[in-house]
């Protein structure tokens, strides 16, 4: 009986584990598309009377995310095709001589920009040698190949994620320390944030 009880045991914890392999992975990933998508349609969200009850207020899920996303593309479209590029530069002038305010928009115009603009900065995979004794190296990043304007014309910029997170640090580093990596940007992020155990597709 005991052997028997074991036996069914050791199957339930094998079939739990294989079944925590599948869901643990899609669940995660839903939560955070979910989480996402609830925090951009609550920007826009608008709260409706009630037919039959006016103080009870209901909204509608979705449109407020909607709404966002539209809008988004119209200010876009604003500015791309109707408002000339010299409006666009007044009006970034005047954010960025705004003493607080230039700090928040700057970085995170940059921030946006490296991912999402024409000039992306995540996008050459390095090795950068931290340590020679003994050695230590961590992938990363090039971010800024020219530091003349701190007077360092043989340093570069390269930014490296923390694993599990969404945070990294930026070292300031000698070239002869970067070794470029002919792999793919989104292969060596995912390598980078999941602590090296997804290097399965990198070729």
């Amino acid at each position: 009986m005991e052997n028997t009880l074991k036996y069914l045991f050791n199957r339930f914890t094998s079939y739990f584990l294989r079944g925590l392999l599948f869901v643990a992975p899609v669940g995660i990933t839903v939560l955070i598309l979910f989480s996402a998508f609830d925090f951009v349609d609550s920007l826009g969200r608008i709260q409706f009377e009630g037919w039959s009850d006016p103080n009870k207020k209901f909204f509608i899920p979705g449109l407020g995310f909607l709404i966002v996303v539209g809008g988004t593309a119209f200010t876009g479209f604003l500015f791309t095709r109707i408002l000339p590029f010299t409006m666009q530069n007044w009006l970034e002038d005047k954010l960025t001589r705004l003493p607080i305010v230039k700090i928040f928009y700057s970085a995170t115009k940059d921030l946006i920009s490296a991912f999402l603009g024409e000039k992306k900065k995540f996008t050459t995979g390095v090795l950068v040698t931290i340590n020679y004794q003994p050695v230590v190296k961590k992938m990363g990043f090039l971010t800024q190949e020219n530091l003349d304007i701190f007077n360092l014309p043989d340093m570069v910029s390269v930014y490296c994620p923390h694993g599990y997170a969404i945070s990294g640090q930026t070292f300031i580093v000698s070239r002869n320390d970067v070794e470029i990596l002919n792999i793919p940007s989104t292969e060596l992020m995912k390598m980078a944030i999941s602590g090296g155990v997804s290097i399965s597709e990198v070729k």
